[in-house]
């Protein structure tokens, strides 16, 4: 199979559409999960380029997956700006307080390069040791997410705090965002000159927020990042997945441009290929519900991603999950979703 980043790249339609699957590098597999439990803190995972670059290859030993993503954590871009963020087990991230009217001159963002280094160290060693038909993702946050987790102090269930900073305090909230902005940029660069085939963008709480907003917080920060990755960068596609925002993708694609676009589970494949495929010649990501391939019988497993392949068929697509693989997820199940799109 040819490796993922000539088909976005040139938009080849392939037999079997290349696969990898979100948070393909997690605790489903049995040899992360005896390299996590060596180590308390996850950013310390995160910031061994030895351990990074194993728990990177261990999903394509295993699987043989088409695309690595190097592993890391959308929060390592308010750790490196100044903002210290902790992850205790059982109780996801936590950040340090942060205010938007007083905090906002602390964050530097000439500090990525520096405290980020472990990253694009890990990257390079990855890249010297993957296949050469393999492709190597890097990542990040997008800025209404990493903001949702500054102002929130970690995860949320209402993002009460957040919207309320971005609807009660939109200039210095505004700083905040060109601040992450040019930080995703910043970080997605250094890791393309590091060796990353492929960049992609992670807006996972973009469906929160209502159309006006939307606009605001995530298109408008979104274009200014792909056209200016895709200026610099001509050569490396840019995917960019903002979660859960319903039929205010097909906006997102017009106005972002990315080279492909990652569409959640409650997205239908139908429409996705309608509208997004058919419509805008848009590039899919997606989308199996990670829950189904977690919790479903063989026979349901079976019938949704032989309705997604047939969705998109004759169009170019990258199949992979709606969401991040769930770690109840089983190895067979896995196996079997690699059967079935290999067929």
């Amino acid at each position: 199979m040819k490796k993922i980043i000539n088909v976005l790249q040139k938009k080849i339609c392939q037999k079997n559409p290349p696969i990898w699957i979100m948070r393909q590098a997690g605790r489903y597999l049995p040899e992360y999960r005896e390299t996590r439990v060596k180590i308390d803190n996850f950013l310390d995972l995160c910031y061994n380029p030895k351990l990074a670059c194993e728990v990177t290859l261990q999903p394509l030993r295993r699987f043989d997956f088409d695309a690595g993503i190097i592993f890391s954590d959308i929060l390592v871009i308010p750790d490196a700006l100044g903002i210290k963020v902790n992850f205790k087990k059982n109780h996801g991230p936590k950040l340090a307080e942060f205010s938007l009217e007083n905090d906002l001159k602390k964050l530097d963002i000439k500090k990525i390069n520096n405290h980020l280094q472990p990253v694009f160290e890990a990257i390079n060693l990855t890249k010297s040791k993957l296949a050469n038909d393999k492709a190597l993702i890097g990542f990040a946050g997008a800025p209404w997410t990493l903001a949702s987790y500054i102002v929130e102090q970690g995860g949320s269930k209402n993002f009460e705090k957040v919207r309320q900073s971005a609807l009660q305090n939109p200039q210095n909230f505004s700083q905040l965002i060109e601040i992450l902005t040019l930080s995703v940029i910043e970080f997605l660069s250094k890791q393309i000159e590091a060796g990353v085939d492929i960049v992609k963008i992670f807006d996972s709480w973009a469906g929160v927020l209502p159309p006006a907003e939307l606009e605001k917080w995530v298109i408008a920060p979104a274009q200014k990042i792909v056209k200016n990755l895709q200026e610099k960068f001509p050569h490396i596609p840019v995917i960019y997945f903002p979660k859960n925002i319903g039929i205010n993708y097909e906006n997102f694609y017009k106005t972002v441009k990315p080279n492909c676009l990652a569409i959640d589970q409650n997205i239908t494949p139908t429409w996705a290929n309608e509208v997004l495929q058919k419509k805008h010649q848009a590039i899919i990501q997606g989308n199996l519900d990670n829950f189904l391939l977690a919790f479903g019988t063989k026979e349901q497993i079976t019938y949704e991603v032989n309705k997604i392949l047939q969705s998109f068929k004759n169009q170019p697509f990258i199949f992979n999950l709606g969401h991040g693989i769930l770690p109840a997820t089983p190895i067979e199940n896995v196996e079997l979703l690699l059967e079935l799109v290999r067929k």
